[in-house]
């Protein structure tokens, strides 16, 4: 039954996700909150259809720093009510959110720094954002700025920077 073993293969790819501080990759949402996730299962995880990667992971209640939609230029989702991680039919306010991992570097510059954004939540927080700042970093001072302030919230080690090969 190959239909059975692509769902195990898929079942199983979920688990394999970790977060910035190297361990398995938790929920951003929970019980009383909205459902976040660009796939809506309340982990910061994507598809190859999420332009935007949904890997960072917020907490839009926080009363640090700016509200995340205002100073990044959006309608205001982020007071809004949506549907409620594990309970759909009712609605509960957005509290953790999964964002753009580039609107979220986009985030930090136009609040004034890392210092003056909401509180990062480290164990929701994908992997796959930090190895794709560590990446771009050398090439844009935001990213470069995202990737400190990601390191600095969630207490992580600075990579080495990259020298290239040594021939």
């Amino acid at each position: 039954m190959p239909s059975l073993a692509l769902l195990a293969g898929l079942s199983g790819s979920a688990a394999a996700y970790q977060n910035v501080l190297g361990g398995e990759l938790e929920r951003c949402s929970g019980a009383g909150m909205a459902l976040t996730g660009f796939t809506r299962i309340g982990k910061c995880v994507d598809r190859n259809d999420d332009a935007g990667s949904h890997h960072v992971c917020i907490d839009m209640k926080s009363n640090v720093g700016g509200n995340f939609c205002e100073v990044t230029g959006q309608p205001n989702w982020c007071g809004s009510q949506m549907p409620c991680d594990g309970t759909p039919a009712d609605e509960c306010p957005v509290e953790h959110w999964c964002v753009c991992q580039w609107a979220f570097a986009s985030y930090i510059e136009r609040a004034g720094g890392c210092d003056k954004i909401q509180k990062v939540v480290c164990e929701a927080t994908n992997m796959v954002a930090l190895k794709h700042y560590r990446e771009q970093a050398a090439h844009s001072p935001h990213i470069k700025s995202a990737l400190q302030c990601l390191e600095e919230k969630c207490g992580l080690e600075k990579a080495a920077p990259s020298i290239g090969a040594v021939v």
